[in-house]
């Protein structure tokens, strides 16, 4: 049996329960698996583990997919389901009992109860014994029966992780697991060995809260023969507060995410970097996270999800994004709005402020909100407090201001030299003119540069809109 994998080609996998939404936390699991095998040349697979009948949901299956679709996180092959190799599993565990690696159990609840019971009053271990370890089969009753692998009784199991390095369970706190139930089913300890062991996955990088698992799951590993994979268990996220990321701390599911408005490339950057690092980088793209992942940057801490960071990122992300590539996620965003309905149009007529407004926006609704004077049509309705700035000689300015305007140049510098020539003549501060200009052209007090919006409108919209707003008063 060989520990080492190395010299084969990198394959890792992600196996969530569909018992609701893709977590956060199970996100980020998935993004560094994908990292890890993408920036390798490798596959990355995943794995439905759905053989909680009960709780799985064909609704939290597509909700995992949807999560892993918006964050592009895609997968090599057709996803497994664990429940369908429940046949394969059982086979495994009647091949260790036919090599003497696991054996028949027959003891029942009650009897184990009271071994525990008893172990406890005497003082000593409760972790269960089997009377039937080492019973010869021709001396085993007609009953019900689970099968247990048989756990080394002495020495030292060590897990040699790359994130927590080597950790060592002594051998007498590890029990005679179960790997097959009463009725035939296969456990979960069982089936994740078997899983992983035929979809050849070489890494198991998942949470730290699966290090003890990866003790009891080496004695299969063990007792059919099978290659260890390399073992890489990752901390958890928590809150602010420093305790597990729940509810509490805001959302958890990676579509709420999407809902609010980040783009995805900003949550795979954000997700990479709670929890690992490489140097002082805090932007990335996703060919510098394939180049640079590897499990000595992730500590061993548990890493706190801040929110003030993640819209840093997304702010970045914005800015540097393709004008293209920007409206495709806003219009996937605007899909998942309950309150926001836009059109197609409307959505293309973002795309000529985008440069003007994509520096200072945080999300994608920032980008709706500072895109408004270009989504709406005369007649402008003005908003109350805008509307403080059209008075009547605010009105009598606009009035002048616009004639002027029809015969600017329209570029940046020739507007931005007419308007202060025109406050100048009059001995007035640009300000006095600026709100006027936004309630005319956008019925808002705040909006992004008047000159931007000058620009994205065009000569005759605008004097329209400067216009019209001259107008509103008269009777």
């Amino acid at each position: 049996m060989n520990a080492n994998t190395s010299d084969r080609p990198v394959v890792t996998r992600f196996a969530p329960s569909p018992t609701g939404y893709l977590h956060i936390g199970g996100a980020r699991t998935a993004l560094f698996n994908w990292l890890y095998a993408r920036g390798r040349g490798g596959k990355f697979l995943l794995r439905i583990e759905d053989t909680d009948r009960e709780r799985s949901t064909p609704e939290a299956h597509a909700a995992i997919l949807r999560g892993m679709k918006w964050l592009g996180l895609d997968y090599d092959g057709e996803a497994v389901s664990q429940f369908e190799r429940a046949p394969r599993h059982a086979e495994i565990a009647h091949e260790m009992l036919a090599n003497d690696k696991a054996y028949k159990c027959f003891s029942t609840q009650d009897e184990i109860q009271a071994f525990r019971d008893q172990a406890k009053e005497e003082g000593r271990s409760t972790l269960f014994q089997s009377p039937w370890r080492d019973v010869d089969a021709k001396d085993h009753p007609d009953l019900p029966y689970v099968i247990r692998v048989k756990a080394p009784r002495d020495g030292e199991t060590v897990i040699h992780d790359q994130v927590q390095g080597n950790v060592t369970f002594k051998n007498s706190t590890l029990d005679d697991m179960i790997c097959l139930r009463s009725d035939g089913t296969p456990t979960y300890m069982l089936a994740v060995v078997v899983d992983d062991h035929d979809m050849g996955v070489t890494h198991v990088i998942r949470g730290d809260d699966h290090l003890a698992n990866a003790a009891r799951q080496m004695m299969v590993y063990k007792a059919m023969g099978w290659d260890v994979p390399v073992w890489a268990h990752i901390p958890l996220i928590h809150g602010q507060d420093g305790k597990k990321l729940s509810k509490r701390h805001g959302a958890l599911g990676a579509e709420e995410y999407q809902a609010m408005g980040y783009p995805s490339s900003a949550m795979r950057n954000y997700l990479a970097r709670l929890g690992w690092s490489h140097g002082d980088d805090e932007f990335f793209t996703d060919a510098q996270a394939l180049d640079w992942f590897d499990f000595n940057g992730i500590g061993k801490g548990a890493a706190r999800f801040d929110f003030k960071k993640l819209e840093n990122l997304s702010g970045q992300h914005i800015a540097a994004a393709e004008n293209a590539a920007l409206l495709h996620e806003i219009a996937d965003w605007a899909d998942v709005q309950s309150d926001v309905a836009f059109t197609r149009d409307q959505i293309s007529a973002i795309e000529p402020g985008l440069d003007a407004i994509k520096g200072n926006a945080k999300k994608f609704s920032d980008i709706v909100v500072k895109s408004h004077f270009n989504l709406i049509s005369r007649p402008i309705e003005v908003e109350e407090k805008a509307a403080k700035h059209l008075d009547s000689v605010s009105r009598g300015i606009l009035k002048e201001l616009t004639p002027q305007l029809q015969n600017a140049s329209w570029t940046r510098d020739d507007l931005e030299a007419c308007a202060n020539d025109f406050c100048a003549a009059r001995e007035m501060k640009f300000g006095k003119l600026a709100g006027p200009m936004r309630a005319a052209l956008a019925g808002r007090a705040a909006t992004p540069s008047v000159f931007d919006m000058m620009l994205v409108l065009g000569c005759e919209e605008t004097c329209a809109r400067l216009r019209e707003a001259a107008e509103s008063g008269d009777t």
